[in-house]
């Protein structure tokens, strides 16, 4: 439903509510209709899967082969250090890949813990996660916006909507009537989750949370869009695949070589082993990375 056409009174109306905000039970009732006001993420890979994914590298999957003839040879020694050179890039890798995912969630934490409501009447803070649609959300300057809803009472506010379109000009937001079809952005009468009030205060009725806010509809299409790779990861995938077939025909070349010079089949094959061993750089993309963060490091310390 747009909103924003429709008058205060007959938003409170169209939510069953008034200027004095919902009961406790009420809002409960609510809560377990609508859910929490959070956004909702996509499934998330567990730590054993971002494990068993570094070990998909060609280059990888070339040393564990080398630690398998290494182990039917009889070089137990050999097939130790090689398993565990493999076995410590994947604890780093996904070592990394948690504290990626932890830094986002620090940063979501940082949202809006608590909101201003009208509940029974009376002004009281609740966990942000408990708001629900019909509330009666008072604003102030400083604050972030939980949920989306339709101004009822203004008194001179200002909105900072950068988060959600773009603009990083305060928005001056107002209680009046809107009749004709605009666009997100000039949408006045209605402030969205994610904006953070920069002056003056308000009365506001939520007429969506979680998901169903504006800035929900792009979480739901971000968790529906693929992971896709980029640019840098396809660059490395295929020097990856460039750098094993050289390795691999050094090696052979090596192996045919040292029986052509009347070496063991055994001693021909370990050497040939050993050379691939070497070759490879199996923590080349952990290198890349590292390289990344301090460059990135030693541009932010360049710049005034």
């Amino acid at each position: 439903m747009e909103y924003y056409r429709l008058s205060a009174q007959e938003v409170l109306k169209e939510k069953n509510t008034t200027k004095n905000g919902l009961t406790d039970e009420e809002a409960k009732i609510r809560l377990e209709k609508h859910g929490e006001n959070a956004l909702s993420e996509g499934k998330k890979k567990s730590t054993v899967q971002v494990f068993f994914e570094q070990f998909k590298d060609l280059l990888v999957i070339i040393l564990i082969i080398a630690a398998i003839i290494s182990f039917f040879s009889g070089n137990t020694e050999s097939t130790i250090v090689i398993l565990a050179v493999i076995i410590l890039n994947a604890v780093l890798g996904t070592i990394q890949h948690i504290k990626a995912e932890k830094s986002l969630d620090s940063l979501k934490s940082l949202s809006a813990p608590v909101a201003k409501v009208m509940r029974n009447g009376q002004k009281t803070e609740i966990p942000s996660k408990e708001v629900v649609p019909g509330d009666i959300i008072m604003l102030e300057a400083g604050d972030l916006v939980v949920a989306d809803g339709r101004i009822i009472d203004n008194f001179s506010l200002q909105v900072n909507e950068s988060s959600l379109t773009g603009e990083s000009t305060n928005v001056d937001k107002y209680a009046s009537d809107i009749t004709e079809d605009v666009p997100l952005g000039d949408r006045i009468n209605m402030v969205f989750s994610g904006s953070l009030v920069t002056y003056g205060r308000a009365a506001v009725v939520v007429t969506g949370t979680g998901m169903d806010t504006e800035i929900g509809k792009i979480a739901g299409l971000m968790n529906e869009t693929k992971e896709k790779r980029t640019p840098l990861q396809i660059s490395l995938d295929e020097f990856s695949k460039k750098l094993a077939i050289a390795i691999m025909a050094v090696c052979a070349l090596v192996f045919v070589l040292s029986l052509y010079r009347d070496m063991p089949v055994l001693d021909s094959l370990m050497f040939a082993v050993a050379l691939a061993v070497a070759a490879i750089p199996e923590a080349l993309s952990s290198i890349v990375t590292i390289v990344q963060a301090l460059g990135t490091q030693k541009m932010a310390k360049e710049m005034p």
